[in-house]
């Protein structure tokens, strides 16, 4: 079941694996040529440290994150329910504003690279020419029309993808290592050109510190857990709080995949680096961006390798469809509901057109170059990488201040994904300081969700803000009739004491001829007052010929007030204007639900109305309340 209840239809995890794969096993067809470029000779070693970190730190954190978020949410929702409040708002932001730069990045940089695997192609050649920038947006352009009209992931799709990719990438490293069998003096010349530089403890060293720009060959572990919802587990897991049986497949599924990856990374790495000389896999050489399309082609001919060229281009594009996928995903689950988008933001068509408009900047920014957008997509995989670690680290902490499941020994495993978090931190700074490129990426979408986002919620603030509406017991429920209907005068009032109440009736009764009972309505606010929508619980109360209505768990008093008026339909409403400071007013409003409720609730009203075009309107009163206390005169709206 995913997080609606709704039942999603599932398969064993190793056919799962194919979703995951698109995105992790996709690397291939640049990482070998952007780790030879980075770090030439050392590139093995530094593979070697790549692929410790995710044996050791990516692998056991998302086996984690599986435990805690196992309806697909990921690391983002793991640590928004870790924190609380604007601070986990906030932060969620910050990290979607990454987790975009990672999805972005991965459309244009597969985009470019499977450009690059066609216009290299001696084949293709002839028909494309150097059109690079023109393929790599055309190949966009293909995926958002692709999404236009209508794209559902299919796992069958994704089988007949990775699948055959998969299996030519063996053979190829299959026989590059039978190259190198019979050529046993690139061993030698490489051994040569490493002990050059010094002696193993500095070139371990030295590739400790490179690795951090090979870091992009880490992603796709945020996509094994965000396709959590379709991995089939046991058979009673519908029947348990919570499903153990697909945490363990899924576990499975990010486990293989990561020992997968592991062995192909390293075989690409040593066959590139004893095989590919320097003056081919440096920028604009034969073998940039695709150094294993270039092996194949140099060892298996142009036949096999046009085969080879052919898979890498679709296995990239669909990384890309996987991206814009995982973007249509991610933004309307949270920023809808913060209140932090418009309502066109609730459809695929708008934001697959303004996800283009972003992919083709950023490709003209990056003149379409792969080697140029490694740091931006190493930044994005990275930074959700921390955020995992660290929400991991936090959940541990957490068991242990408990007390809770100590045969895993949280505080242990709180140190351990601490040191872990620590890892991923410096590995995201310094591939911050060697490649800024994508820390800016990253800050401008950070800025414009933050600045779309409140600008948003500020223009969606005078919404009803409800997302349900249930009575605390059956006598309010009982009473409720009694209310509805046109047959009460709704008064909000900050408390329900009744000397309040006194005071608020003859407040009432100097300025007006009131007919008919008062139901005076005070509203509780939620503890999170970041939450946009929220669910109503209503309480009702006879008191003499009045009615008492407390309602609780509100995200904002006006909004919260206009809605029971809504549902209640009284004769009038009074409010009262409290003349404090409007600038600091609408700020309490905006981020605390509190503010100038009065005239909140009147534009909230005229608003729904005009939208509603309702008639019998009850009529507004609006009282201005005196610096002593108490109403000084009524104005009618």
């Amino acid at each position: 079941m995913d997080e609606q209840g709704m039942r999603t239809k599932t398969y064993p995890w190793y056919r799962v694996l194919s979703l995951t794969g698109v995105d992790y096993f996709s690397t291939l067809g640049y990482q070998p040529g952007i780790a030879l470029l980075a770090a030439g000779v050392l590139s093995l070693p530094a593979t070697v440290f790549l692929v410790a970190v995710t044996l050791l730190g990516a692998l056991p954190i998302y086996r984690e994150v599986a435990r805690h978020s196992y309806v697909g949410q990921g690391s983002i929702a793991m640590l928004e329910n870790l924190l609380s409040g604007w601070k986990s708002k906030i932060f969620v932001l910050i990290l979607l504003g990454f987790a975009a730069t990672d999805f972005v990045i991965t459309m244009t940089l597969s985009a470019a690279d499977a450009a690059r695997h066609a216009s290299e192609n001696p084949y293709l050649y002839p028909l494309l020419g150097d059109a690079h920038m023109r393929i790599t947006l055309g190949l966009l352009l293909l995926l958002a029309l692709v999404f236009l009209k209508g794209f559902t992931e299919a796992i069958q799709l994704a089988t007949l993808v990775t699948v055959p990719y998969l299996l030519l990438n063996v053979v190829v490293l299959l026989r590059c290592v039978a190259e190198i069998v019979h050529h046993p003096e690139v061993w030698s010349r490489w051994h040569a050109a490493v002990t050059a530089r010094g002696d193993w403890t500095a070139l371990l060293l030295a590739s400790a510190l490179i690795f951090p720009k090979l870091a992009l060959g880490m992603s796709g572990f945020e996509t094994g857990v965000s396709v959590m919802p379709l991995v089939q587990g046991a058979v009673d897991d519908d029947s348990q709080k919570v499903p153990a049986g697909r945490i363990r497949a899924t576990q499975r599924l990010l486990a293989t995949a990561a020992l997968i990856m592991s062995v192909l990374l390293m075989l690409s790495s040593a066959v590139s680096t004893l095989l590919i000389p320097p003056q081919a896999y440096r920028i604009g050489g034969p073998a940039a961006g695709r150094a294993l399309a270039y092996l194949a082609h140099q060892l298996l001919g142009n036949g096999f390798g046009t085969i080879y060229d052919i898979s890498t281009i679709a296995i990239l594009w669909f990384a890309g469809a996987s991206a814009m996928a995982g973007l249509l995903n991610l933004v309307p689950r949270y920023l809808p509901r913060f209140g932090m988008a418009p309502a066109w933001a609730a459809f695929s068509r708008p934001l697959v057109i303004a996800f283009f408009g972003v992919n083709t900047l950023v490709t003209l920014i990056f003149h379409a170059s792969v080697e140029a957008q490694g740091g931006a997509y190493a930044t994005g995989v990275l930074a959700l990488m921390l955020s995992a670690a660290i929400a991991v680290a936090l959940s541990f902490w957490q068991e242990a201040r408990s007390g809770a499941d100590q045969n895993r020994h949280p505080l242990l495993q709180c140190v351990f994904f601490c040191i872990v978090s620590v890892v991923f931190a410096y590995t995201l700074l310094e591939n911050i300081r060697e490649r800024p490129s994508g820390a800016i990426i990253a800050s401008i979408f950070i800025l414009a969700i933050l600045v779309l986002g409140f600008a948003s919620r500020h223009y969606r603030s005078t919404e009803m803000r409800v997302s349900s509406f249930t009575f605390a017991d059956a006598a309010s429920e009982s009473l409720w009739p009694n209310v509805a209907g046109g047959k009460v005068n709704l008064v909000p009032i900050h408390d329900l004491h009744p000397a309040t109440r006194r005071r608020k009736a003859a407040e009432i009764r100097k300025f007006y001829q009131v007919s008919g009972p008062c139901a005076f309505v005070h509203v509780s606010l939620a503890d999170n007052r970041s939450e946009f929508l929220s669910p109503l619980v209503v309480r009702l109360n006879r008191d003499g010929d009045d009615y008492l209505i407390e309602v609780s768990q509100a995200a904002a008093i006006a909004n919260s007030i206009a809605y029971i008026s809504e549902i209640a339909r009284p004769v009038s409403i009074f409010v009262t204007l409290t003349r404090r400071n409007l600038t600091s007013q609408a700020l309490n409003y905006l981020l605390l639900g509190e503010g100038e409720t009065g005239l909140m609730l009147y534009m909230i009203l005229v608003k729904y109305w005009e939208a509603t075009h309702e008639q019998d309107l009850p009529q507004i009163f609006l009282m201005s309340e005196s610096p002593h206390g108490g109403a000084t005169g009524p104005q009618q709206g």
